[in-house]
């Protein structure tokens, strides 16, 4: 699967292709049905199968104080998108210039012009251009004119016969329940990043831990959670702590994972962060006193969570 970022860089190979647009956050049941459609019309046109996804996503860009929290980072959507055989994924900068665009503007250049697009797939509540001037029937009647078909695609149900999406699926997680959301999902809810030096206060307290900086993504986990950690193709048991730390007057929100049973040096490494169970949520303590005593309740959990699996 390649990914290619910005329309600019869409060659003749890639034309011609069936697509499918959306923010694909979790990448979850629902959009493994819309994916096994797009990958089955693409086989009947012989064309590319394609998604495209936005960075930031759209309601980040509009109001990123009050935009819902991701349920992964890109780097995690495009290693999900990667398992579920589609050529390629386009990843468009939202900024001024596309969000300027309008309806007709939009079709015209990113759809005909840039991707010739054989066949779309979209939901029916689907919604693009400057003002959302754009939806499904406007693109109905755009096909038509501009030999091109459009679909929408129906709800998918989970086993509760609940809808999937990606709103019911950050509202689990918002509660702390992971074994919801990966019922949803369809697998494990996993964050992953480079490793990265922190303050060095969990090893002062004899916690240290392995960092991993959300680059100012806001995440829709958050607490304390049991976590496995995967890099360099091994996979280590953990306590996990995902928030701002607000015993340190922590600004900016930070992954650290503190290690059951390891002794290393992992910084500048790649890791995959996989949340098994939820602990506790994030609180300040009174000081570093009671904050290490609470860490050490909190390693005790998950201790006891992964000797019951």
């Amino acid at each position: 699967m390649e990914l290619i970022r910005g329309i600019h860089n869409i060659r003749s190979r890639h034309q011609k292709c069936v697509l499918t647009i959306g923010n694909f956050d979790g990448v979850h049941l629902g959009h493994s049905a819309i994916l096994a459609r797009v990958k089955t019309l693409a086989k009947q046109y012989n064309a590319p199968a394609a998604i495209m996804i936005f960075e930031p996503q759209p309601r980040e860009f509009f109001a990123p104080d009050t935009a819902p929290g991701r349920i992964g980072r890109l780097r995690d959507k495009v290693a999900l998108l990667q398992g579920q055989g589609i050529d390629y994924v386009l990843c468009m900068p939202f900024n001024p210039k596309l969000q300027q665009l309008n309806a007709q503007a939009f079709c015209q250049k990113i759809l005909l012009d840039g991707l010739s697009i054989k066949h779309l797939v979209v939901g029916d509540d689907f919604r693009f251009g400057c003002d959302r001037q754009g939806d499904f029937d406007y693109l109905q009647v755009f096909g038509r004119q501009h030999d091109f078909a459009v679909e929408n695609t129906p709800s998918v149900l989970n086993v509760n016969n609940e809808r999937v999406s990606s709103t019911v699926i950050r509202q689990a997680l918002e509660r702390g329940d992971v074994v919801s959301a990966k019922m949803n999902m369809g697998h494990s809810v996993t964050l992953s990043g480079r490793i990265i030096h922190g303050q060095k206060l969990g090893r002062k307290l004899g916690f240290p831990t392995a960092n991993i900086n959300l680059k100012g993504v806001r995440s829709a986990l958050s607490g304390v959670y049991a976590v496995t950690l995967d890099v360099d193709g091994e996979s280590h048991d953990g306590v996990a702590n995902i928030g701002v730390r607000p015993t340190v007057n922590g600004k900016t929100a930070l992954l650290e994972v503190h290690l059951l049973d390891f002794k290393g040096d992992l910084y500048d490494k790649y890791a995959r962060v996989t949340f098994c169970q939820f602990i506790r949520a994030e609180r300040k303590m009174a000081g570093l006193s009671e904050l290490e005593k609470q860490i050490q309740c909190d390693k005790e959990e998950a201790i006891r969570f992964f000797a019951n699996q």
